[in-house]
Protein backbone atom coordinates (compact mmCIF):
# COMPACT_ATOMS: atom_id res chain seq x y z
CA UNK A 1 0.00 0.00 0.00
CA UNK A 2 0.91 3.31 -0.54
CA UNK A 3 1.94 6.24 1.99
CA UNK A 4 -1.25 8.43 0.16
CA UNK A 5 -3.63 4.91 0.59
CA UNK A 6 -2.49 3.87 3.94
CA UNK A 7 -3.18 7.63 5.24
CA UNK A 8 -6.53 7.27 3.33
CA UNK A 9 -7.55 3.84 4.64
CA UNK A 10 -6.69 4.86 8.42
CA UNK A 11 -8.69 8.01 8.23
CA UNK A 12 -11.66 6.15 6.62
CA UNK A 13 -11.31 3.59 9.77
CA UNK A 14 -10.94 6.78 12.32
CA UNK A 15 -13.93 8.60 10.60
CA UNK A 16 -16.65 5.10 10.43
CA UNK A 17 -16.74 5.53 14.67
CA UNK A 18 -15.38 9.36 15.43
CA UNK A 19 -18.46 10.16 16.40
CA UNK A 20 -17.38 13.74 18.20
CA UNK A 21 -15.81 14.92 15.22
CA UNK A 22 -19.04 13.98 13.14
CA UNK A 23 -21.37 15.43 15.36
CA UNK A 24 -20.05 18.82 15.57
CA UNK A 25 -20.23 19.08 11.74
CA UNK A 26 -17.00 18.85 10.82
CA UNK A 27 -15.84 17.97 7.43
CA UNK A 28 -12.93 15.49 6.36
CA UNK A 29 -11.30 17.75 3.15
CA UNK A 30 -7.98 16.54 2.68
CA UNK A 31 -5.75 13.51 4.41
CA UNK A 32 -2.01 12.60 3.20
CA UNK A 33 0.81 11.32 4.94
CA UNK A 34 1.39 13.45 7.90
CA UNK A 35 -1.26 15.87 7.22
CA UNK A 36 -5.04 16.82 7.30
CA UNK A 37 -7.41 19.09 6.60
CA UNK A 38 -11.10 19.72 8.45
CA UNK A 39 -13.42 22.25 7.94
CA UNK A 40 -16.67 23.16 10.41
CA UNK A 41 -19.25 25.84 9.77
CA UNK A 42 -19.67 27.59 13.01
CA UNK A 43 -23.71 27.43 14.28
CA UNK A 44 -25.25 29.66 16.76
CA UNK A 45 -25.34 26.53 18.98
CA UNK A 46 -21.68 27.12 19.00
CA UNK A 47 -21.69 30.74 20.56
CA UNK A 48 -20.59 31.80 24.06
CA UNK A 49 -22.25 34.40 26.11
CA UNK A 50 -20.45 37.26 24.49
CA UNK A 51 -21.57 36.19 20.90
CA UNK A 52 -18.46 34.48 19.55
CA UNK A 53 -17.77 31.10 18.99
CA UNK A 54 -16.60 29.06 21.70
CA UNK A 55 -13.25 28.42 21.71
CA UNK A 56 -13.86 24.90 22.62
CA UNK A 57 -15.47 24.38 19.56
CA UNK A 58 -12.51 25.80 17.61
CA UNK A 59 -9.91 23.57 19.90
CA UNK A 60 -11.97 20.57 19.30
CA UNK A 61 -11.55 21.28 15.23
CA UNK A 62 -7.80 21.84 15.49
CA UNK A 63 -7.38 18.55 17.58
CA UNK A 64 -9.33 16.58 15.48
CA UNK A 65 -7.51 17.63 12.56
CA UNK A 66 -3.91 16.92 14.75
CA UNK A 67 -5.52 13.15 15.24
CA UNK A 68 -6.05 12.46 11.52
CA UNK A 69 -2.60 14.05 10.90
CA UNK A 70 -0.67 11.66 13.35
CA UNK A 71 -2.77 8.29 12.67
CA UNK A 72 -1.85 8.08 8.67
CA UNK A 73 1.14 5.52 9.21
CA UNK A 74 -1.33 2.36 10.64
CA UNK A 75 0.00 2.89 14.18
CA UNK A 76 -2.40 4.26 17.12
CA UNK A 77 -1.29 7.91 18.10
CA UNK A 78 -3.41 10.20 21.00
CA UNK A 79 -2.71 13.56 22.20
CA UNK A 80 -0.15 13.53 24.59
CA UNK A 81 -0.56 17.67 25.08
CA UNK A 82 -1.87 20.55 22.82
CA UNK A 83 -2.04 24.23 23.30
CA UNK A 84 -3.35 27.08 20.97
CA UNK A 85 -3.42 30.42 20.82
CA UNK A 86 -6.61 32.21 19.66
CA UNK A 87 -5.99 35.50 17.21
CA UNK A 88 -9.63 36.98 16.45
CA UNK A 89 -13.08 36.05 17.12
CA UNK A 90 -15.68 33.91 15.34
CA UNK A 91 -19.15 34.64 14.64
CA UNK A 92 -22.34 32.08 13.68
CA UNK A 93 -21.59 31.27 9.98
CA UNK A 94 -18.41 31.43 9.47
CA UNK A 95 -17.03 28.54 7.78
CA UNK A 96 -13.41 27.07 9.53
CA UNK A 97 -11.09 25.43 7.92
CA UNK A 98 -8.13 23.42 10.04
CA UNK A 99 -5.06 22.35 8.45
CA UNK A 100 -2.89 19.58 10.43
CA UNK A 101 1.12 19.45 8.93
CA UNK A 102 3.85 17.25 10.67
CA UNK A 103 6.53 18.57 12.11
CA UNK A 104 8.72 15.73 13.42
CA UNK A 105 8.18 12.51 13.99
CA UNK A 106 10.40 10.65 15.69
CA UNK A 107 10.37 7.23 17.48
CA UNK A 108 6.86 7.40 19.55
CA UNK A 109 6.73 11.04 19.63
CA UNK A 110 5.53 13.69 16.68
CA UNK A 111 5.21 17.05 17.21
CA UNK A 112 2.09 18.61 14.67
CA UNK A 113 0.77 22.36 14.14
CA UNK A 114 -2.32 23.28 12.61
CA UNK A 115 -3.64 26.91 11.31
CA UNK A 116 -7.31 27.19 11.75
CA UNK A 117 -8.45 29.79 9.16
CA UNK A 118 -11.75 31.15 8.40
CA UNK A 119 -11.20 32.62 4.68
CA UNK A 120 -7.95 34.36 4.57
CA UNK A 121 -7.95 34.98 8.45
CA UNK A 122 -6.16 33.00 10.77
CA UNK A 123 -8.52 32.35 13.73
CA UNK A 124 -5.76 30.55 16.16
CA UNK A 125 -2.83 28.59 15.89
CA UNK A 126 -2.77 25.02 17.88
CA UNK A 127 0.27 22.63 18.58
CA UNK A 128 -0.33 18.89 19.25
CA UNK A 129 2.53 16.46 20.73
CA UNK A 130 1.39 13.35 19.40
CA UNK A 131 2.91 9.51 21.65
CA UNK A 132 2.22 6.32 19.51
CA UNK A 133 0.70 3.71 21.64
CA UNK A 134 1.77 0.57 19.70
CA UNK A 135 -1.89 -0.50 18.72
CA UNK A 136 -2.69 -0.84 15.07
CA UNK A 137 -5.46 0.48 13.62
CA UNK A 138 -8.10 -1.55 12.28
CA UNK A 139 -8.10 -0.95 8.66
CA UNK A 140 -10.24 -4.28 8.06
CA UNK A 141 -12.28 -2.05 6.28
CA UNK A 142 -10.26 0.16 4.01
CA UNK A 143 -10.98 0.59 0.27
Amino acid sequence: MTPEALARACADAMWRTDQASAGLGMRLEEIRPGAARLSMRVEPRMLNGQGSCHGGFIFALADSAFAFACNTTGTASVANHCLITYLRPVTAGEELMATAEERQREGRSGIYDVRVTSGEAVVAEFRGFSRTTGAKLDLSHAG
